[in-house]
């Protein structure tokens, strides 16, 4: 798939404060509220053990081709040995379509299942800076829009990027792909105040990544995306 330029940014940064006098849906909580739960979690890093790789330019995009098996298989392989060799541990959430968004929840929320609020931000963020992210989609920004604002649609590298412009985050990819271990994505507008740290299986799954002594316990679930 061709790369898109870079779309014009405007005056207005990109990243949006979330208030907690907004409802939002299922446990009668809002996003503000457990942004706040959030911050009070002690905050860690993994910088520090993988500041020697380099990491490429993030180009935000729509999701490419699914892999064949085999080749699939080649770079779980692969990832699986960049886990072990960085100390890294997976916490492995569900693959149903959500997986980026809950990979992304657990980070912030420490709890996959607030998935749904991710995503209703995200959009938020495409919606509201359209111009910022419209440049690098290859049909109907509407569609596009539509489309992914269904729970189960699988997340791409621009809601990764519209993810670290709403939070204010960089987000840090460990990624199966034979030439490039990491990749960083920062907020276009503002410097990050905090790190995501994810896995990604290229075009495949996503997981949280944590240092291996800090992988939370949790009931492990069936993982549908597994051929």
């Amino acid at each position: 798939m061709s790369e898109h330029q870079n779309a014009e940014h405007g005056s207005k940064s990109s990243s949006s404060s979330l208030s907690s006098s907004v409802p939002e849906s299922d446990d009668d909580v809002t996003i503000g509220t457990l942004l706040a739960e959030a911050k009070k979690t002690s905050e860690r890093s993994l910088g520090k053990r993988l500041s020697h790789l380099d990491s490429i330019p993030h180009t935000p995009r729509v999701n490419g081709k699914i892999p064949d098996v085999d080749n699939a298989t080649l770079d779980h392989e692969r990832l699986f040995e960049r886990l072990k060799t960085y100390g890294l541990a997976e916490l492995q959430v569900d693959g149903d379509g959500n997986c980026q968004f809950r990979a992304l929840a657990d980070q912030i929320f420490r709890n996959p299942d607030y998935h749904k609020h991710i995503r209703k931000e995200i959009i938020k963020q495409l919606k509201e800076f359209r111009k910022n992210y419209e440049a690098y989609v290859p049909m109907e920004y509407k569609v596009y829009l539509k489309t992914m604002k269904r729970s189960g649609e699988w997340g791409d590298h621009l809601t990764l990027q519209a993810a670290a412009d709403r939070f204010g985050a960089k987000i840090c990819l460990l990624t199966s792909f034979r030439d490039t271990c990491l990749i960083e994505i920062i907020p276009k507008d503002i410097p990050p105040t905090k790190e995501f740290w994810l896995s990604f299986w290229s075009e495949v799954h996503y997981n949280s990544l944590y240092a291996v002594d800090d992988l939370p316990t949790r009931v492990a679930k069936k993982k549908h995306w597994l051929f």
